[in-house]
């Protein structure tokens, strides 16, 4: 499969470039600036923004699958429903699917309402991101391209590829003592098997 990563170079999508790898797969990597030591020397690397939609067309007429891991800068979070339409938009022109990592705050919570709306989950500091998640996927909602959006646990860090995780559909993945979580390479393989054996929904979350 060649599945082209945007915002490669970030924690989540430098993860899924090194599980598609692995997995046998050839990886085009959408980069806003130069090219991180870290990526891999068989990964393609491609520069320019996410929000030029006639470069994004191009490359994703070549491609099996798309994931859109962008993340804005601090204080650039009004930008989430922009670039995440240019990326539908483009998607939609070339004919392929695209994956979108977002946020958990879209999420039902455990005793009702979504996970924005609980501290324990989405602290003070993190609401402006958090509601630019939901913004983000009012917006694929809003689209009639072929998309997938996965939400993550309350916490998503780098840690262990342990291969094991857990779906949640629409609400929030959480653990018997109450801790949502999940590590961003853990999170790579559920997006990996995902473009590899689609479920079939347009909204799913993952944890432990």
């Amino acid at each position: 499969m060649k599945i082209t990563v945007v915002g490669a170079a970030g924690m989540s999508g430098s993860r899924v470039i090194a599980e598609a790898l692995g997995r046998g797969h050839r990886v085009t990597a959408v980069l806003r600036r130069r090219r991180p030591v870290a990526l891999p020397p068989e990964v393609t690397a491609v520069y320019g923004d996410a929000t030029d939609t006639g470069l994004m067309t191009k490359l994703f007429a070549d491609a099996d699958a798309i994931v859109g891991a962008t993340r804005p800068d601090p204080g650039a979070e009004d930008t989430v429903t922009a670039t995440t339409t240019a990326l539908l938009d483009a998607a939609a022109e070339a004919g392929t699917r695209i994956l979108f990592i977002g946020g958990s705050a879209p999420l039902r919570a455990p005793g009702g309402g979504l996970a924005f709306d609980h501290p324990g989950y989405v602290p003070a500091e993190l609401r402006t991101i958090a509601a630019a998640s939901i913004a983000q996927l009012d917006a694929c909602r809003e689209h009639d391209a072929d998309w997938t959006y996965v939400s993550p646990p309350a916490l998503l860090e780098p840690g262990t590829r342990t291969a094991r995780y857990r779906r949640g559909g629409t609400a929030l993945v959480v653990a018997a003592d109450g801790s949502s979580r999940i590590s961003a390479e853990d999170l790579a393989v559920a997006v990996l098997d995902e473009l590899e054996r689609s479920a079939g929904e347009r909204h799913f979350s993952v944890g432990y």
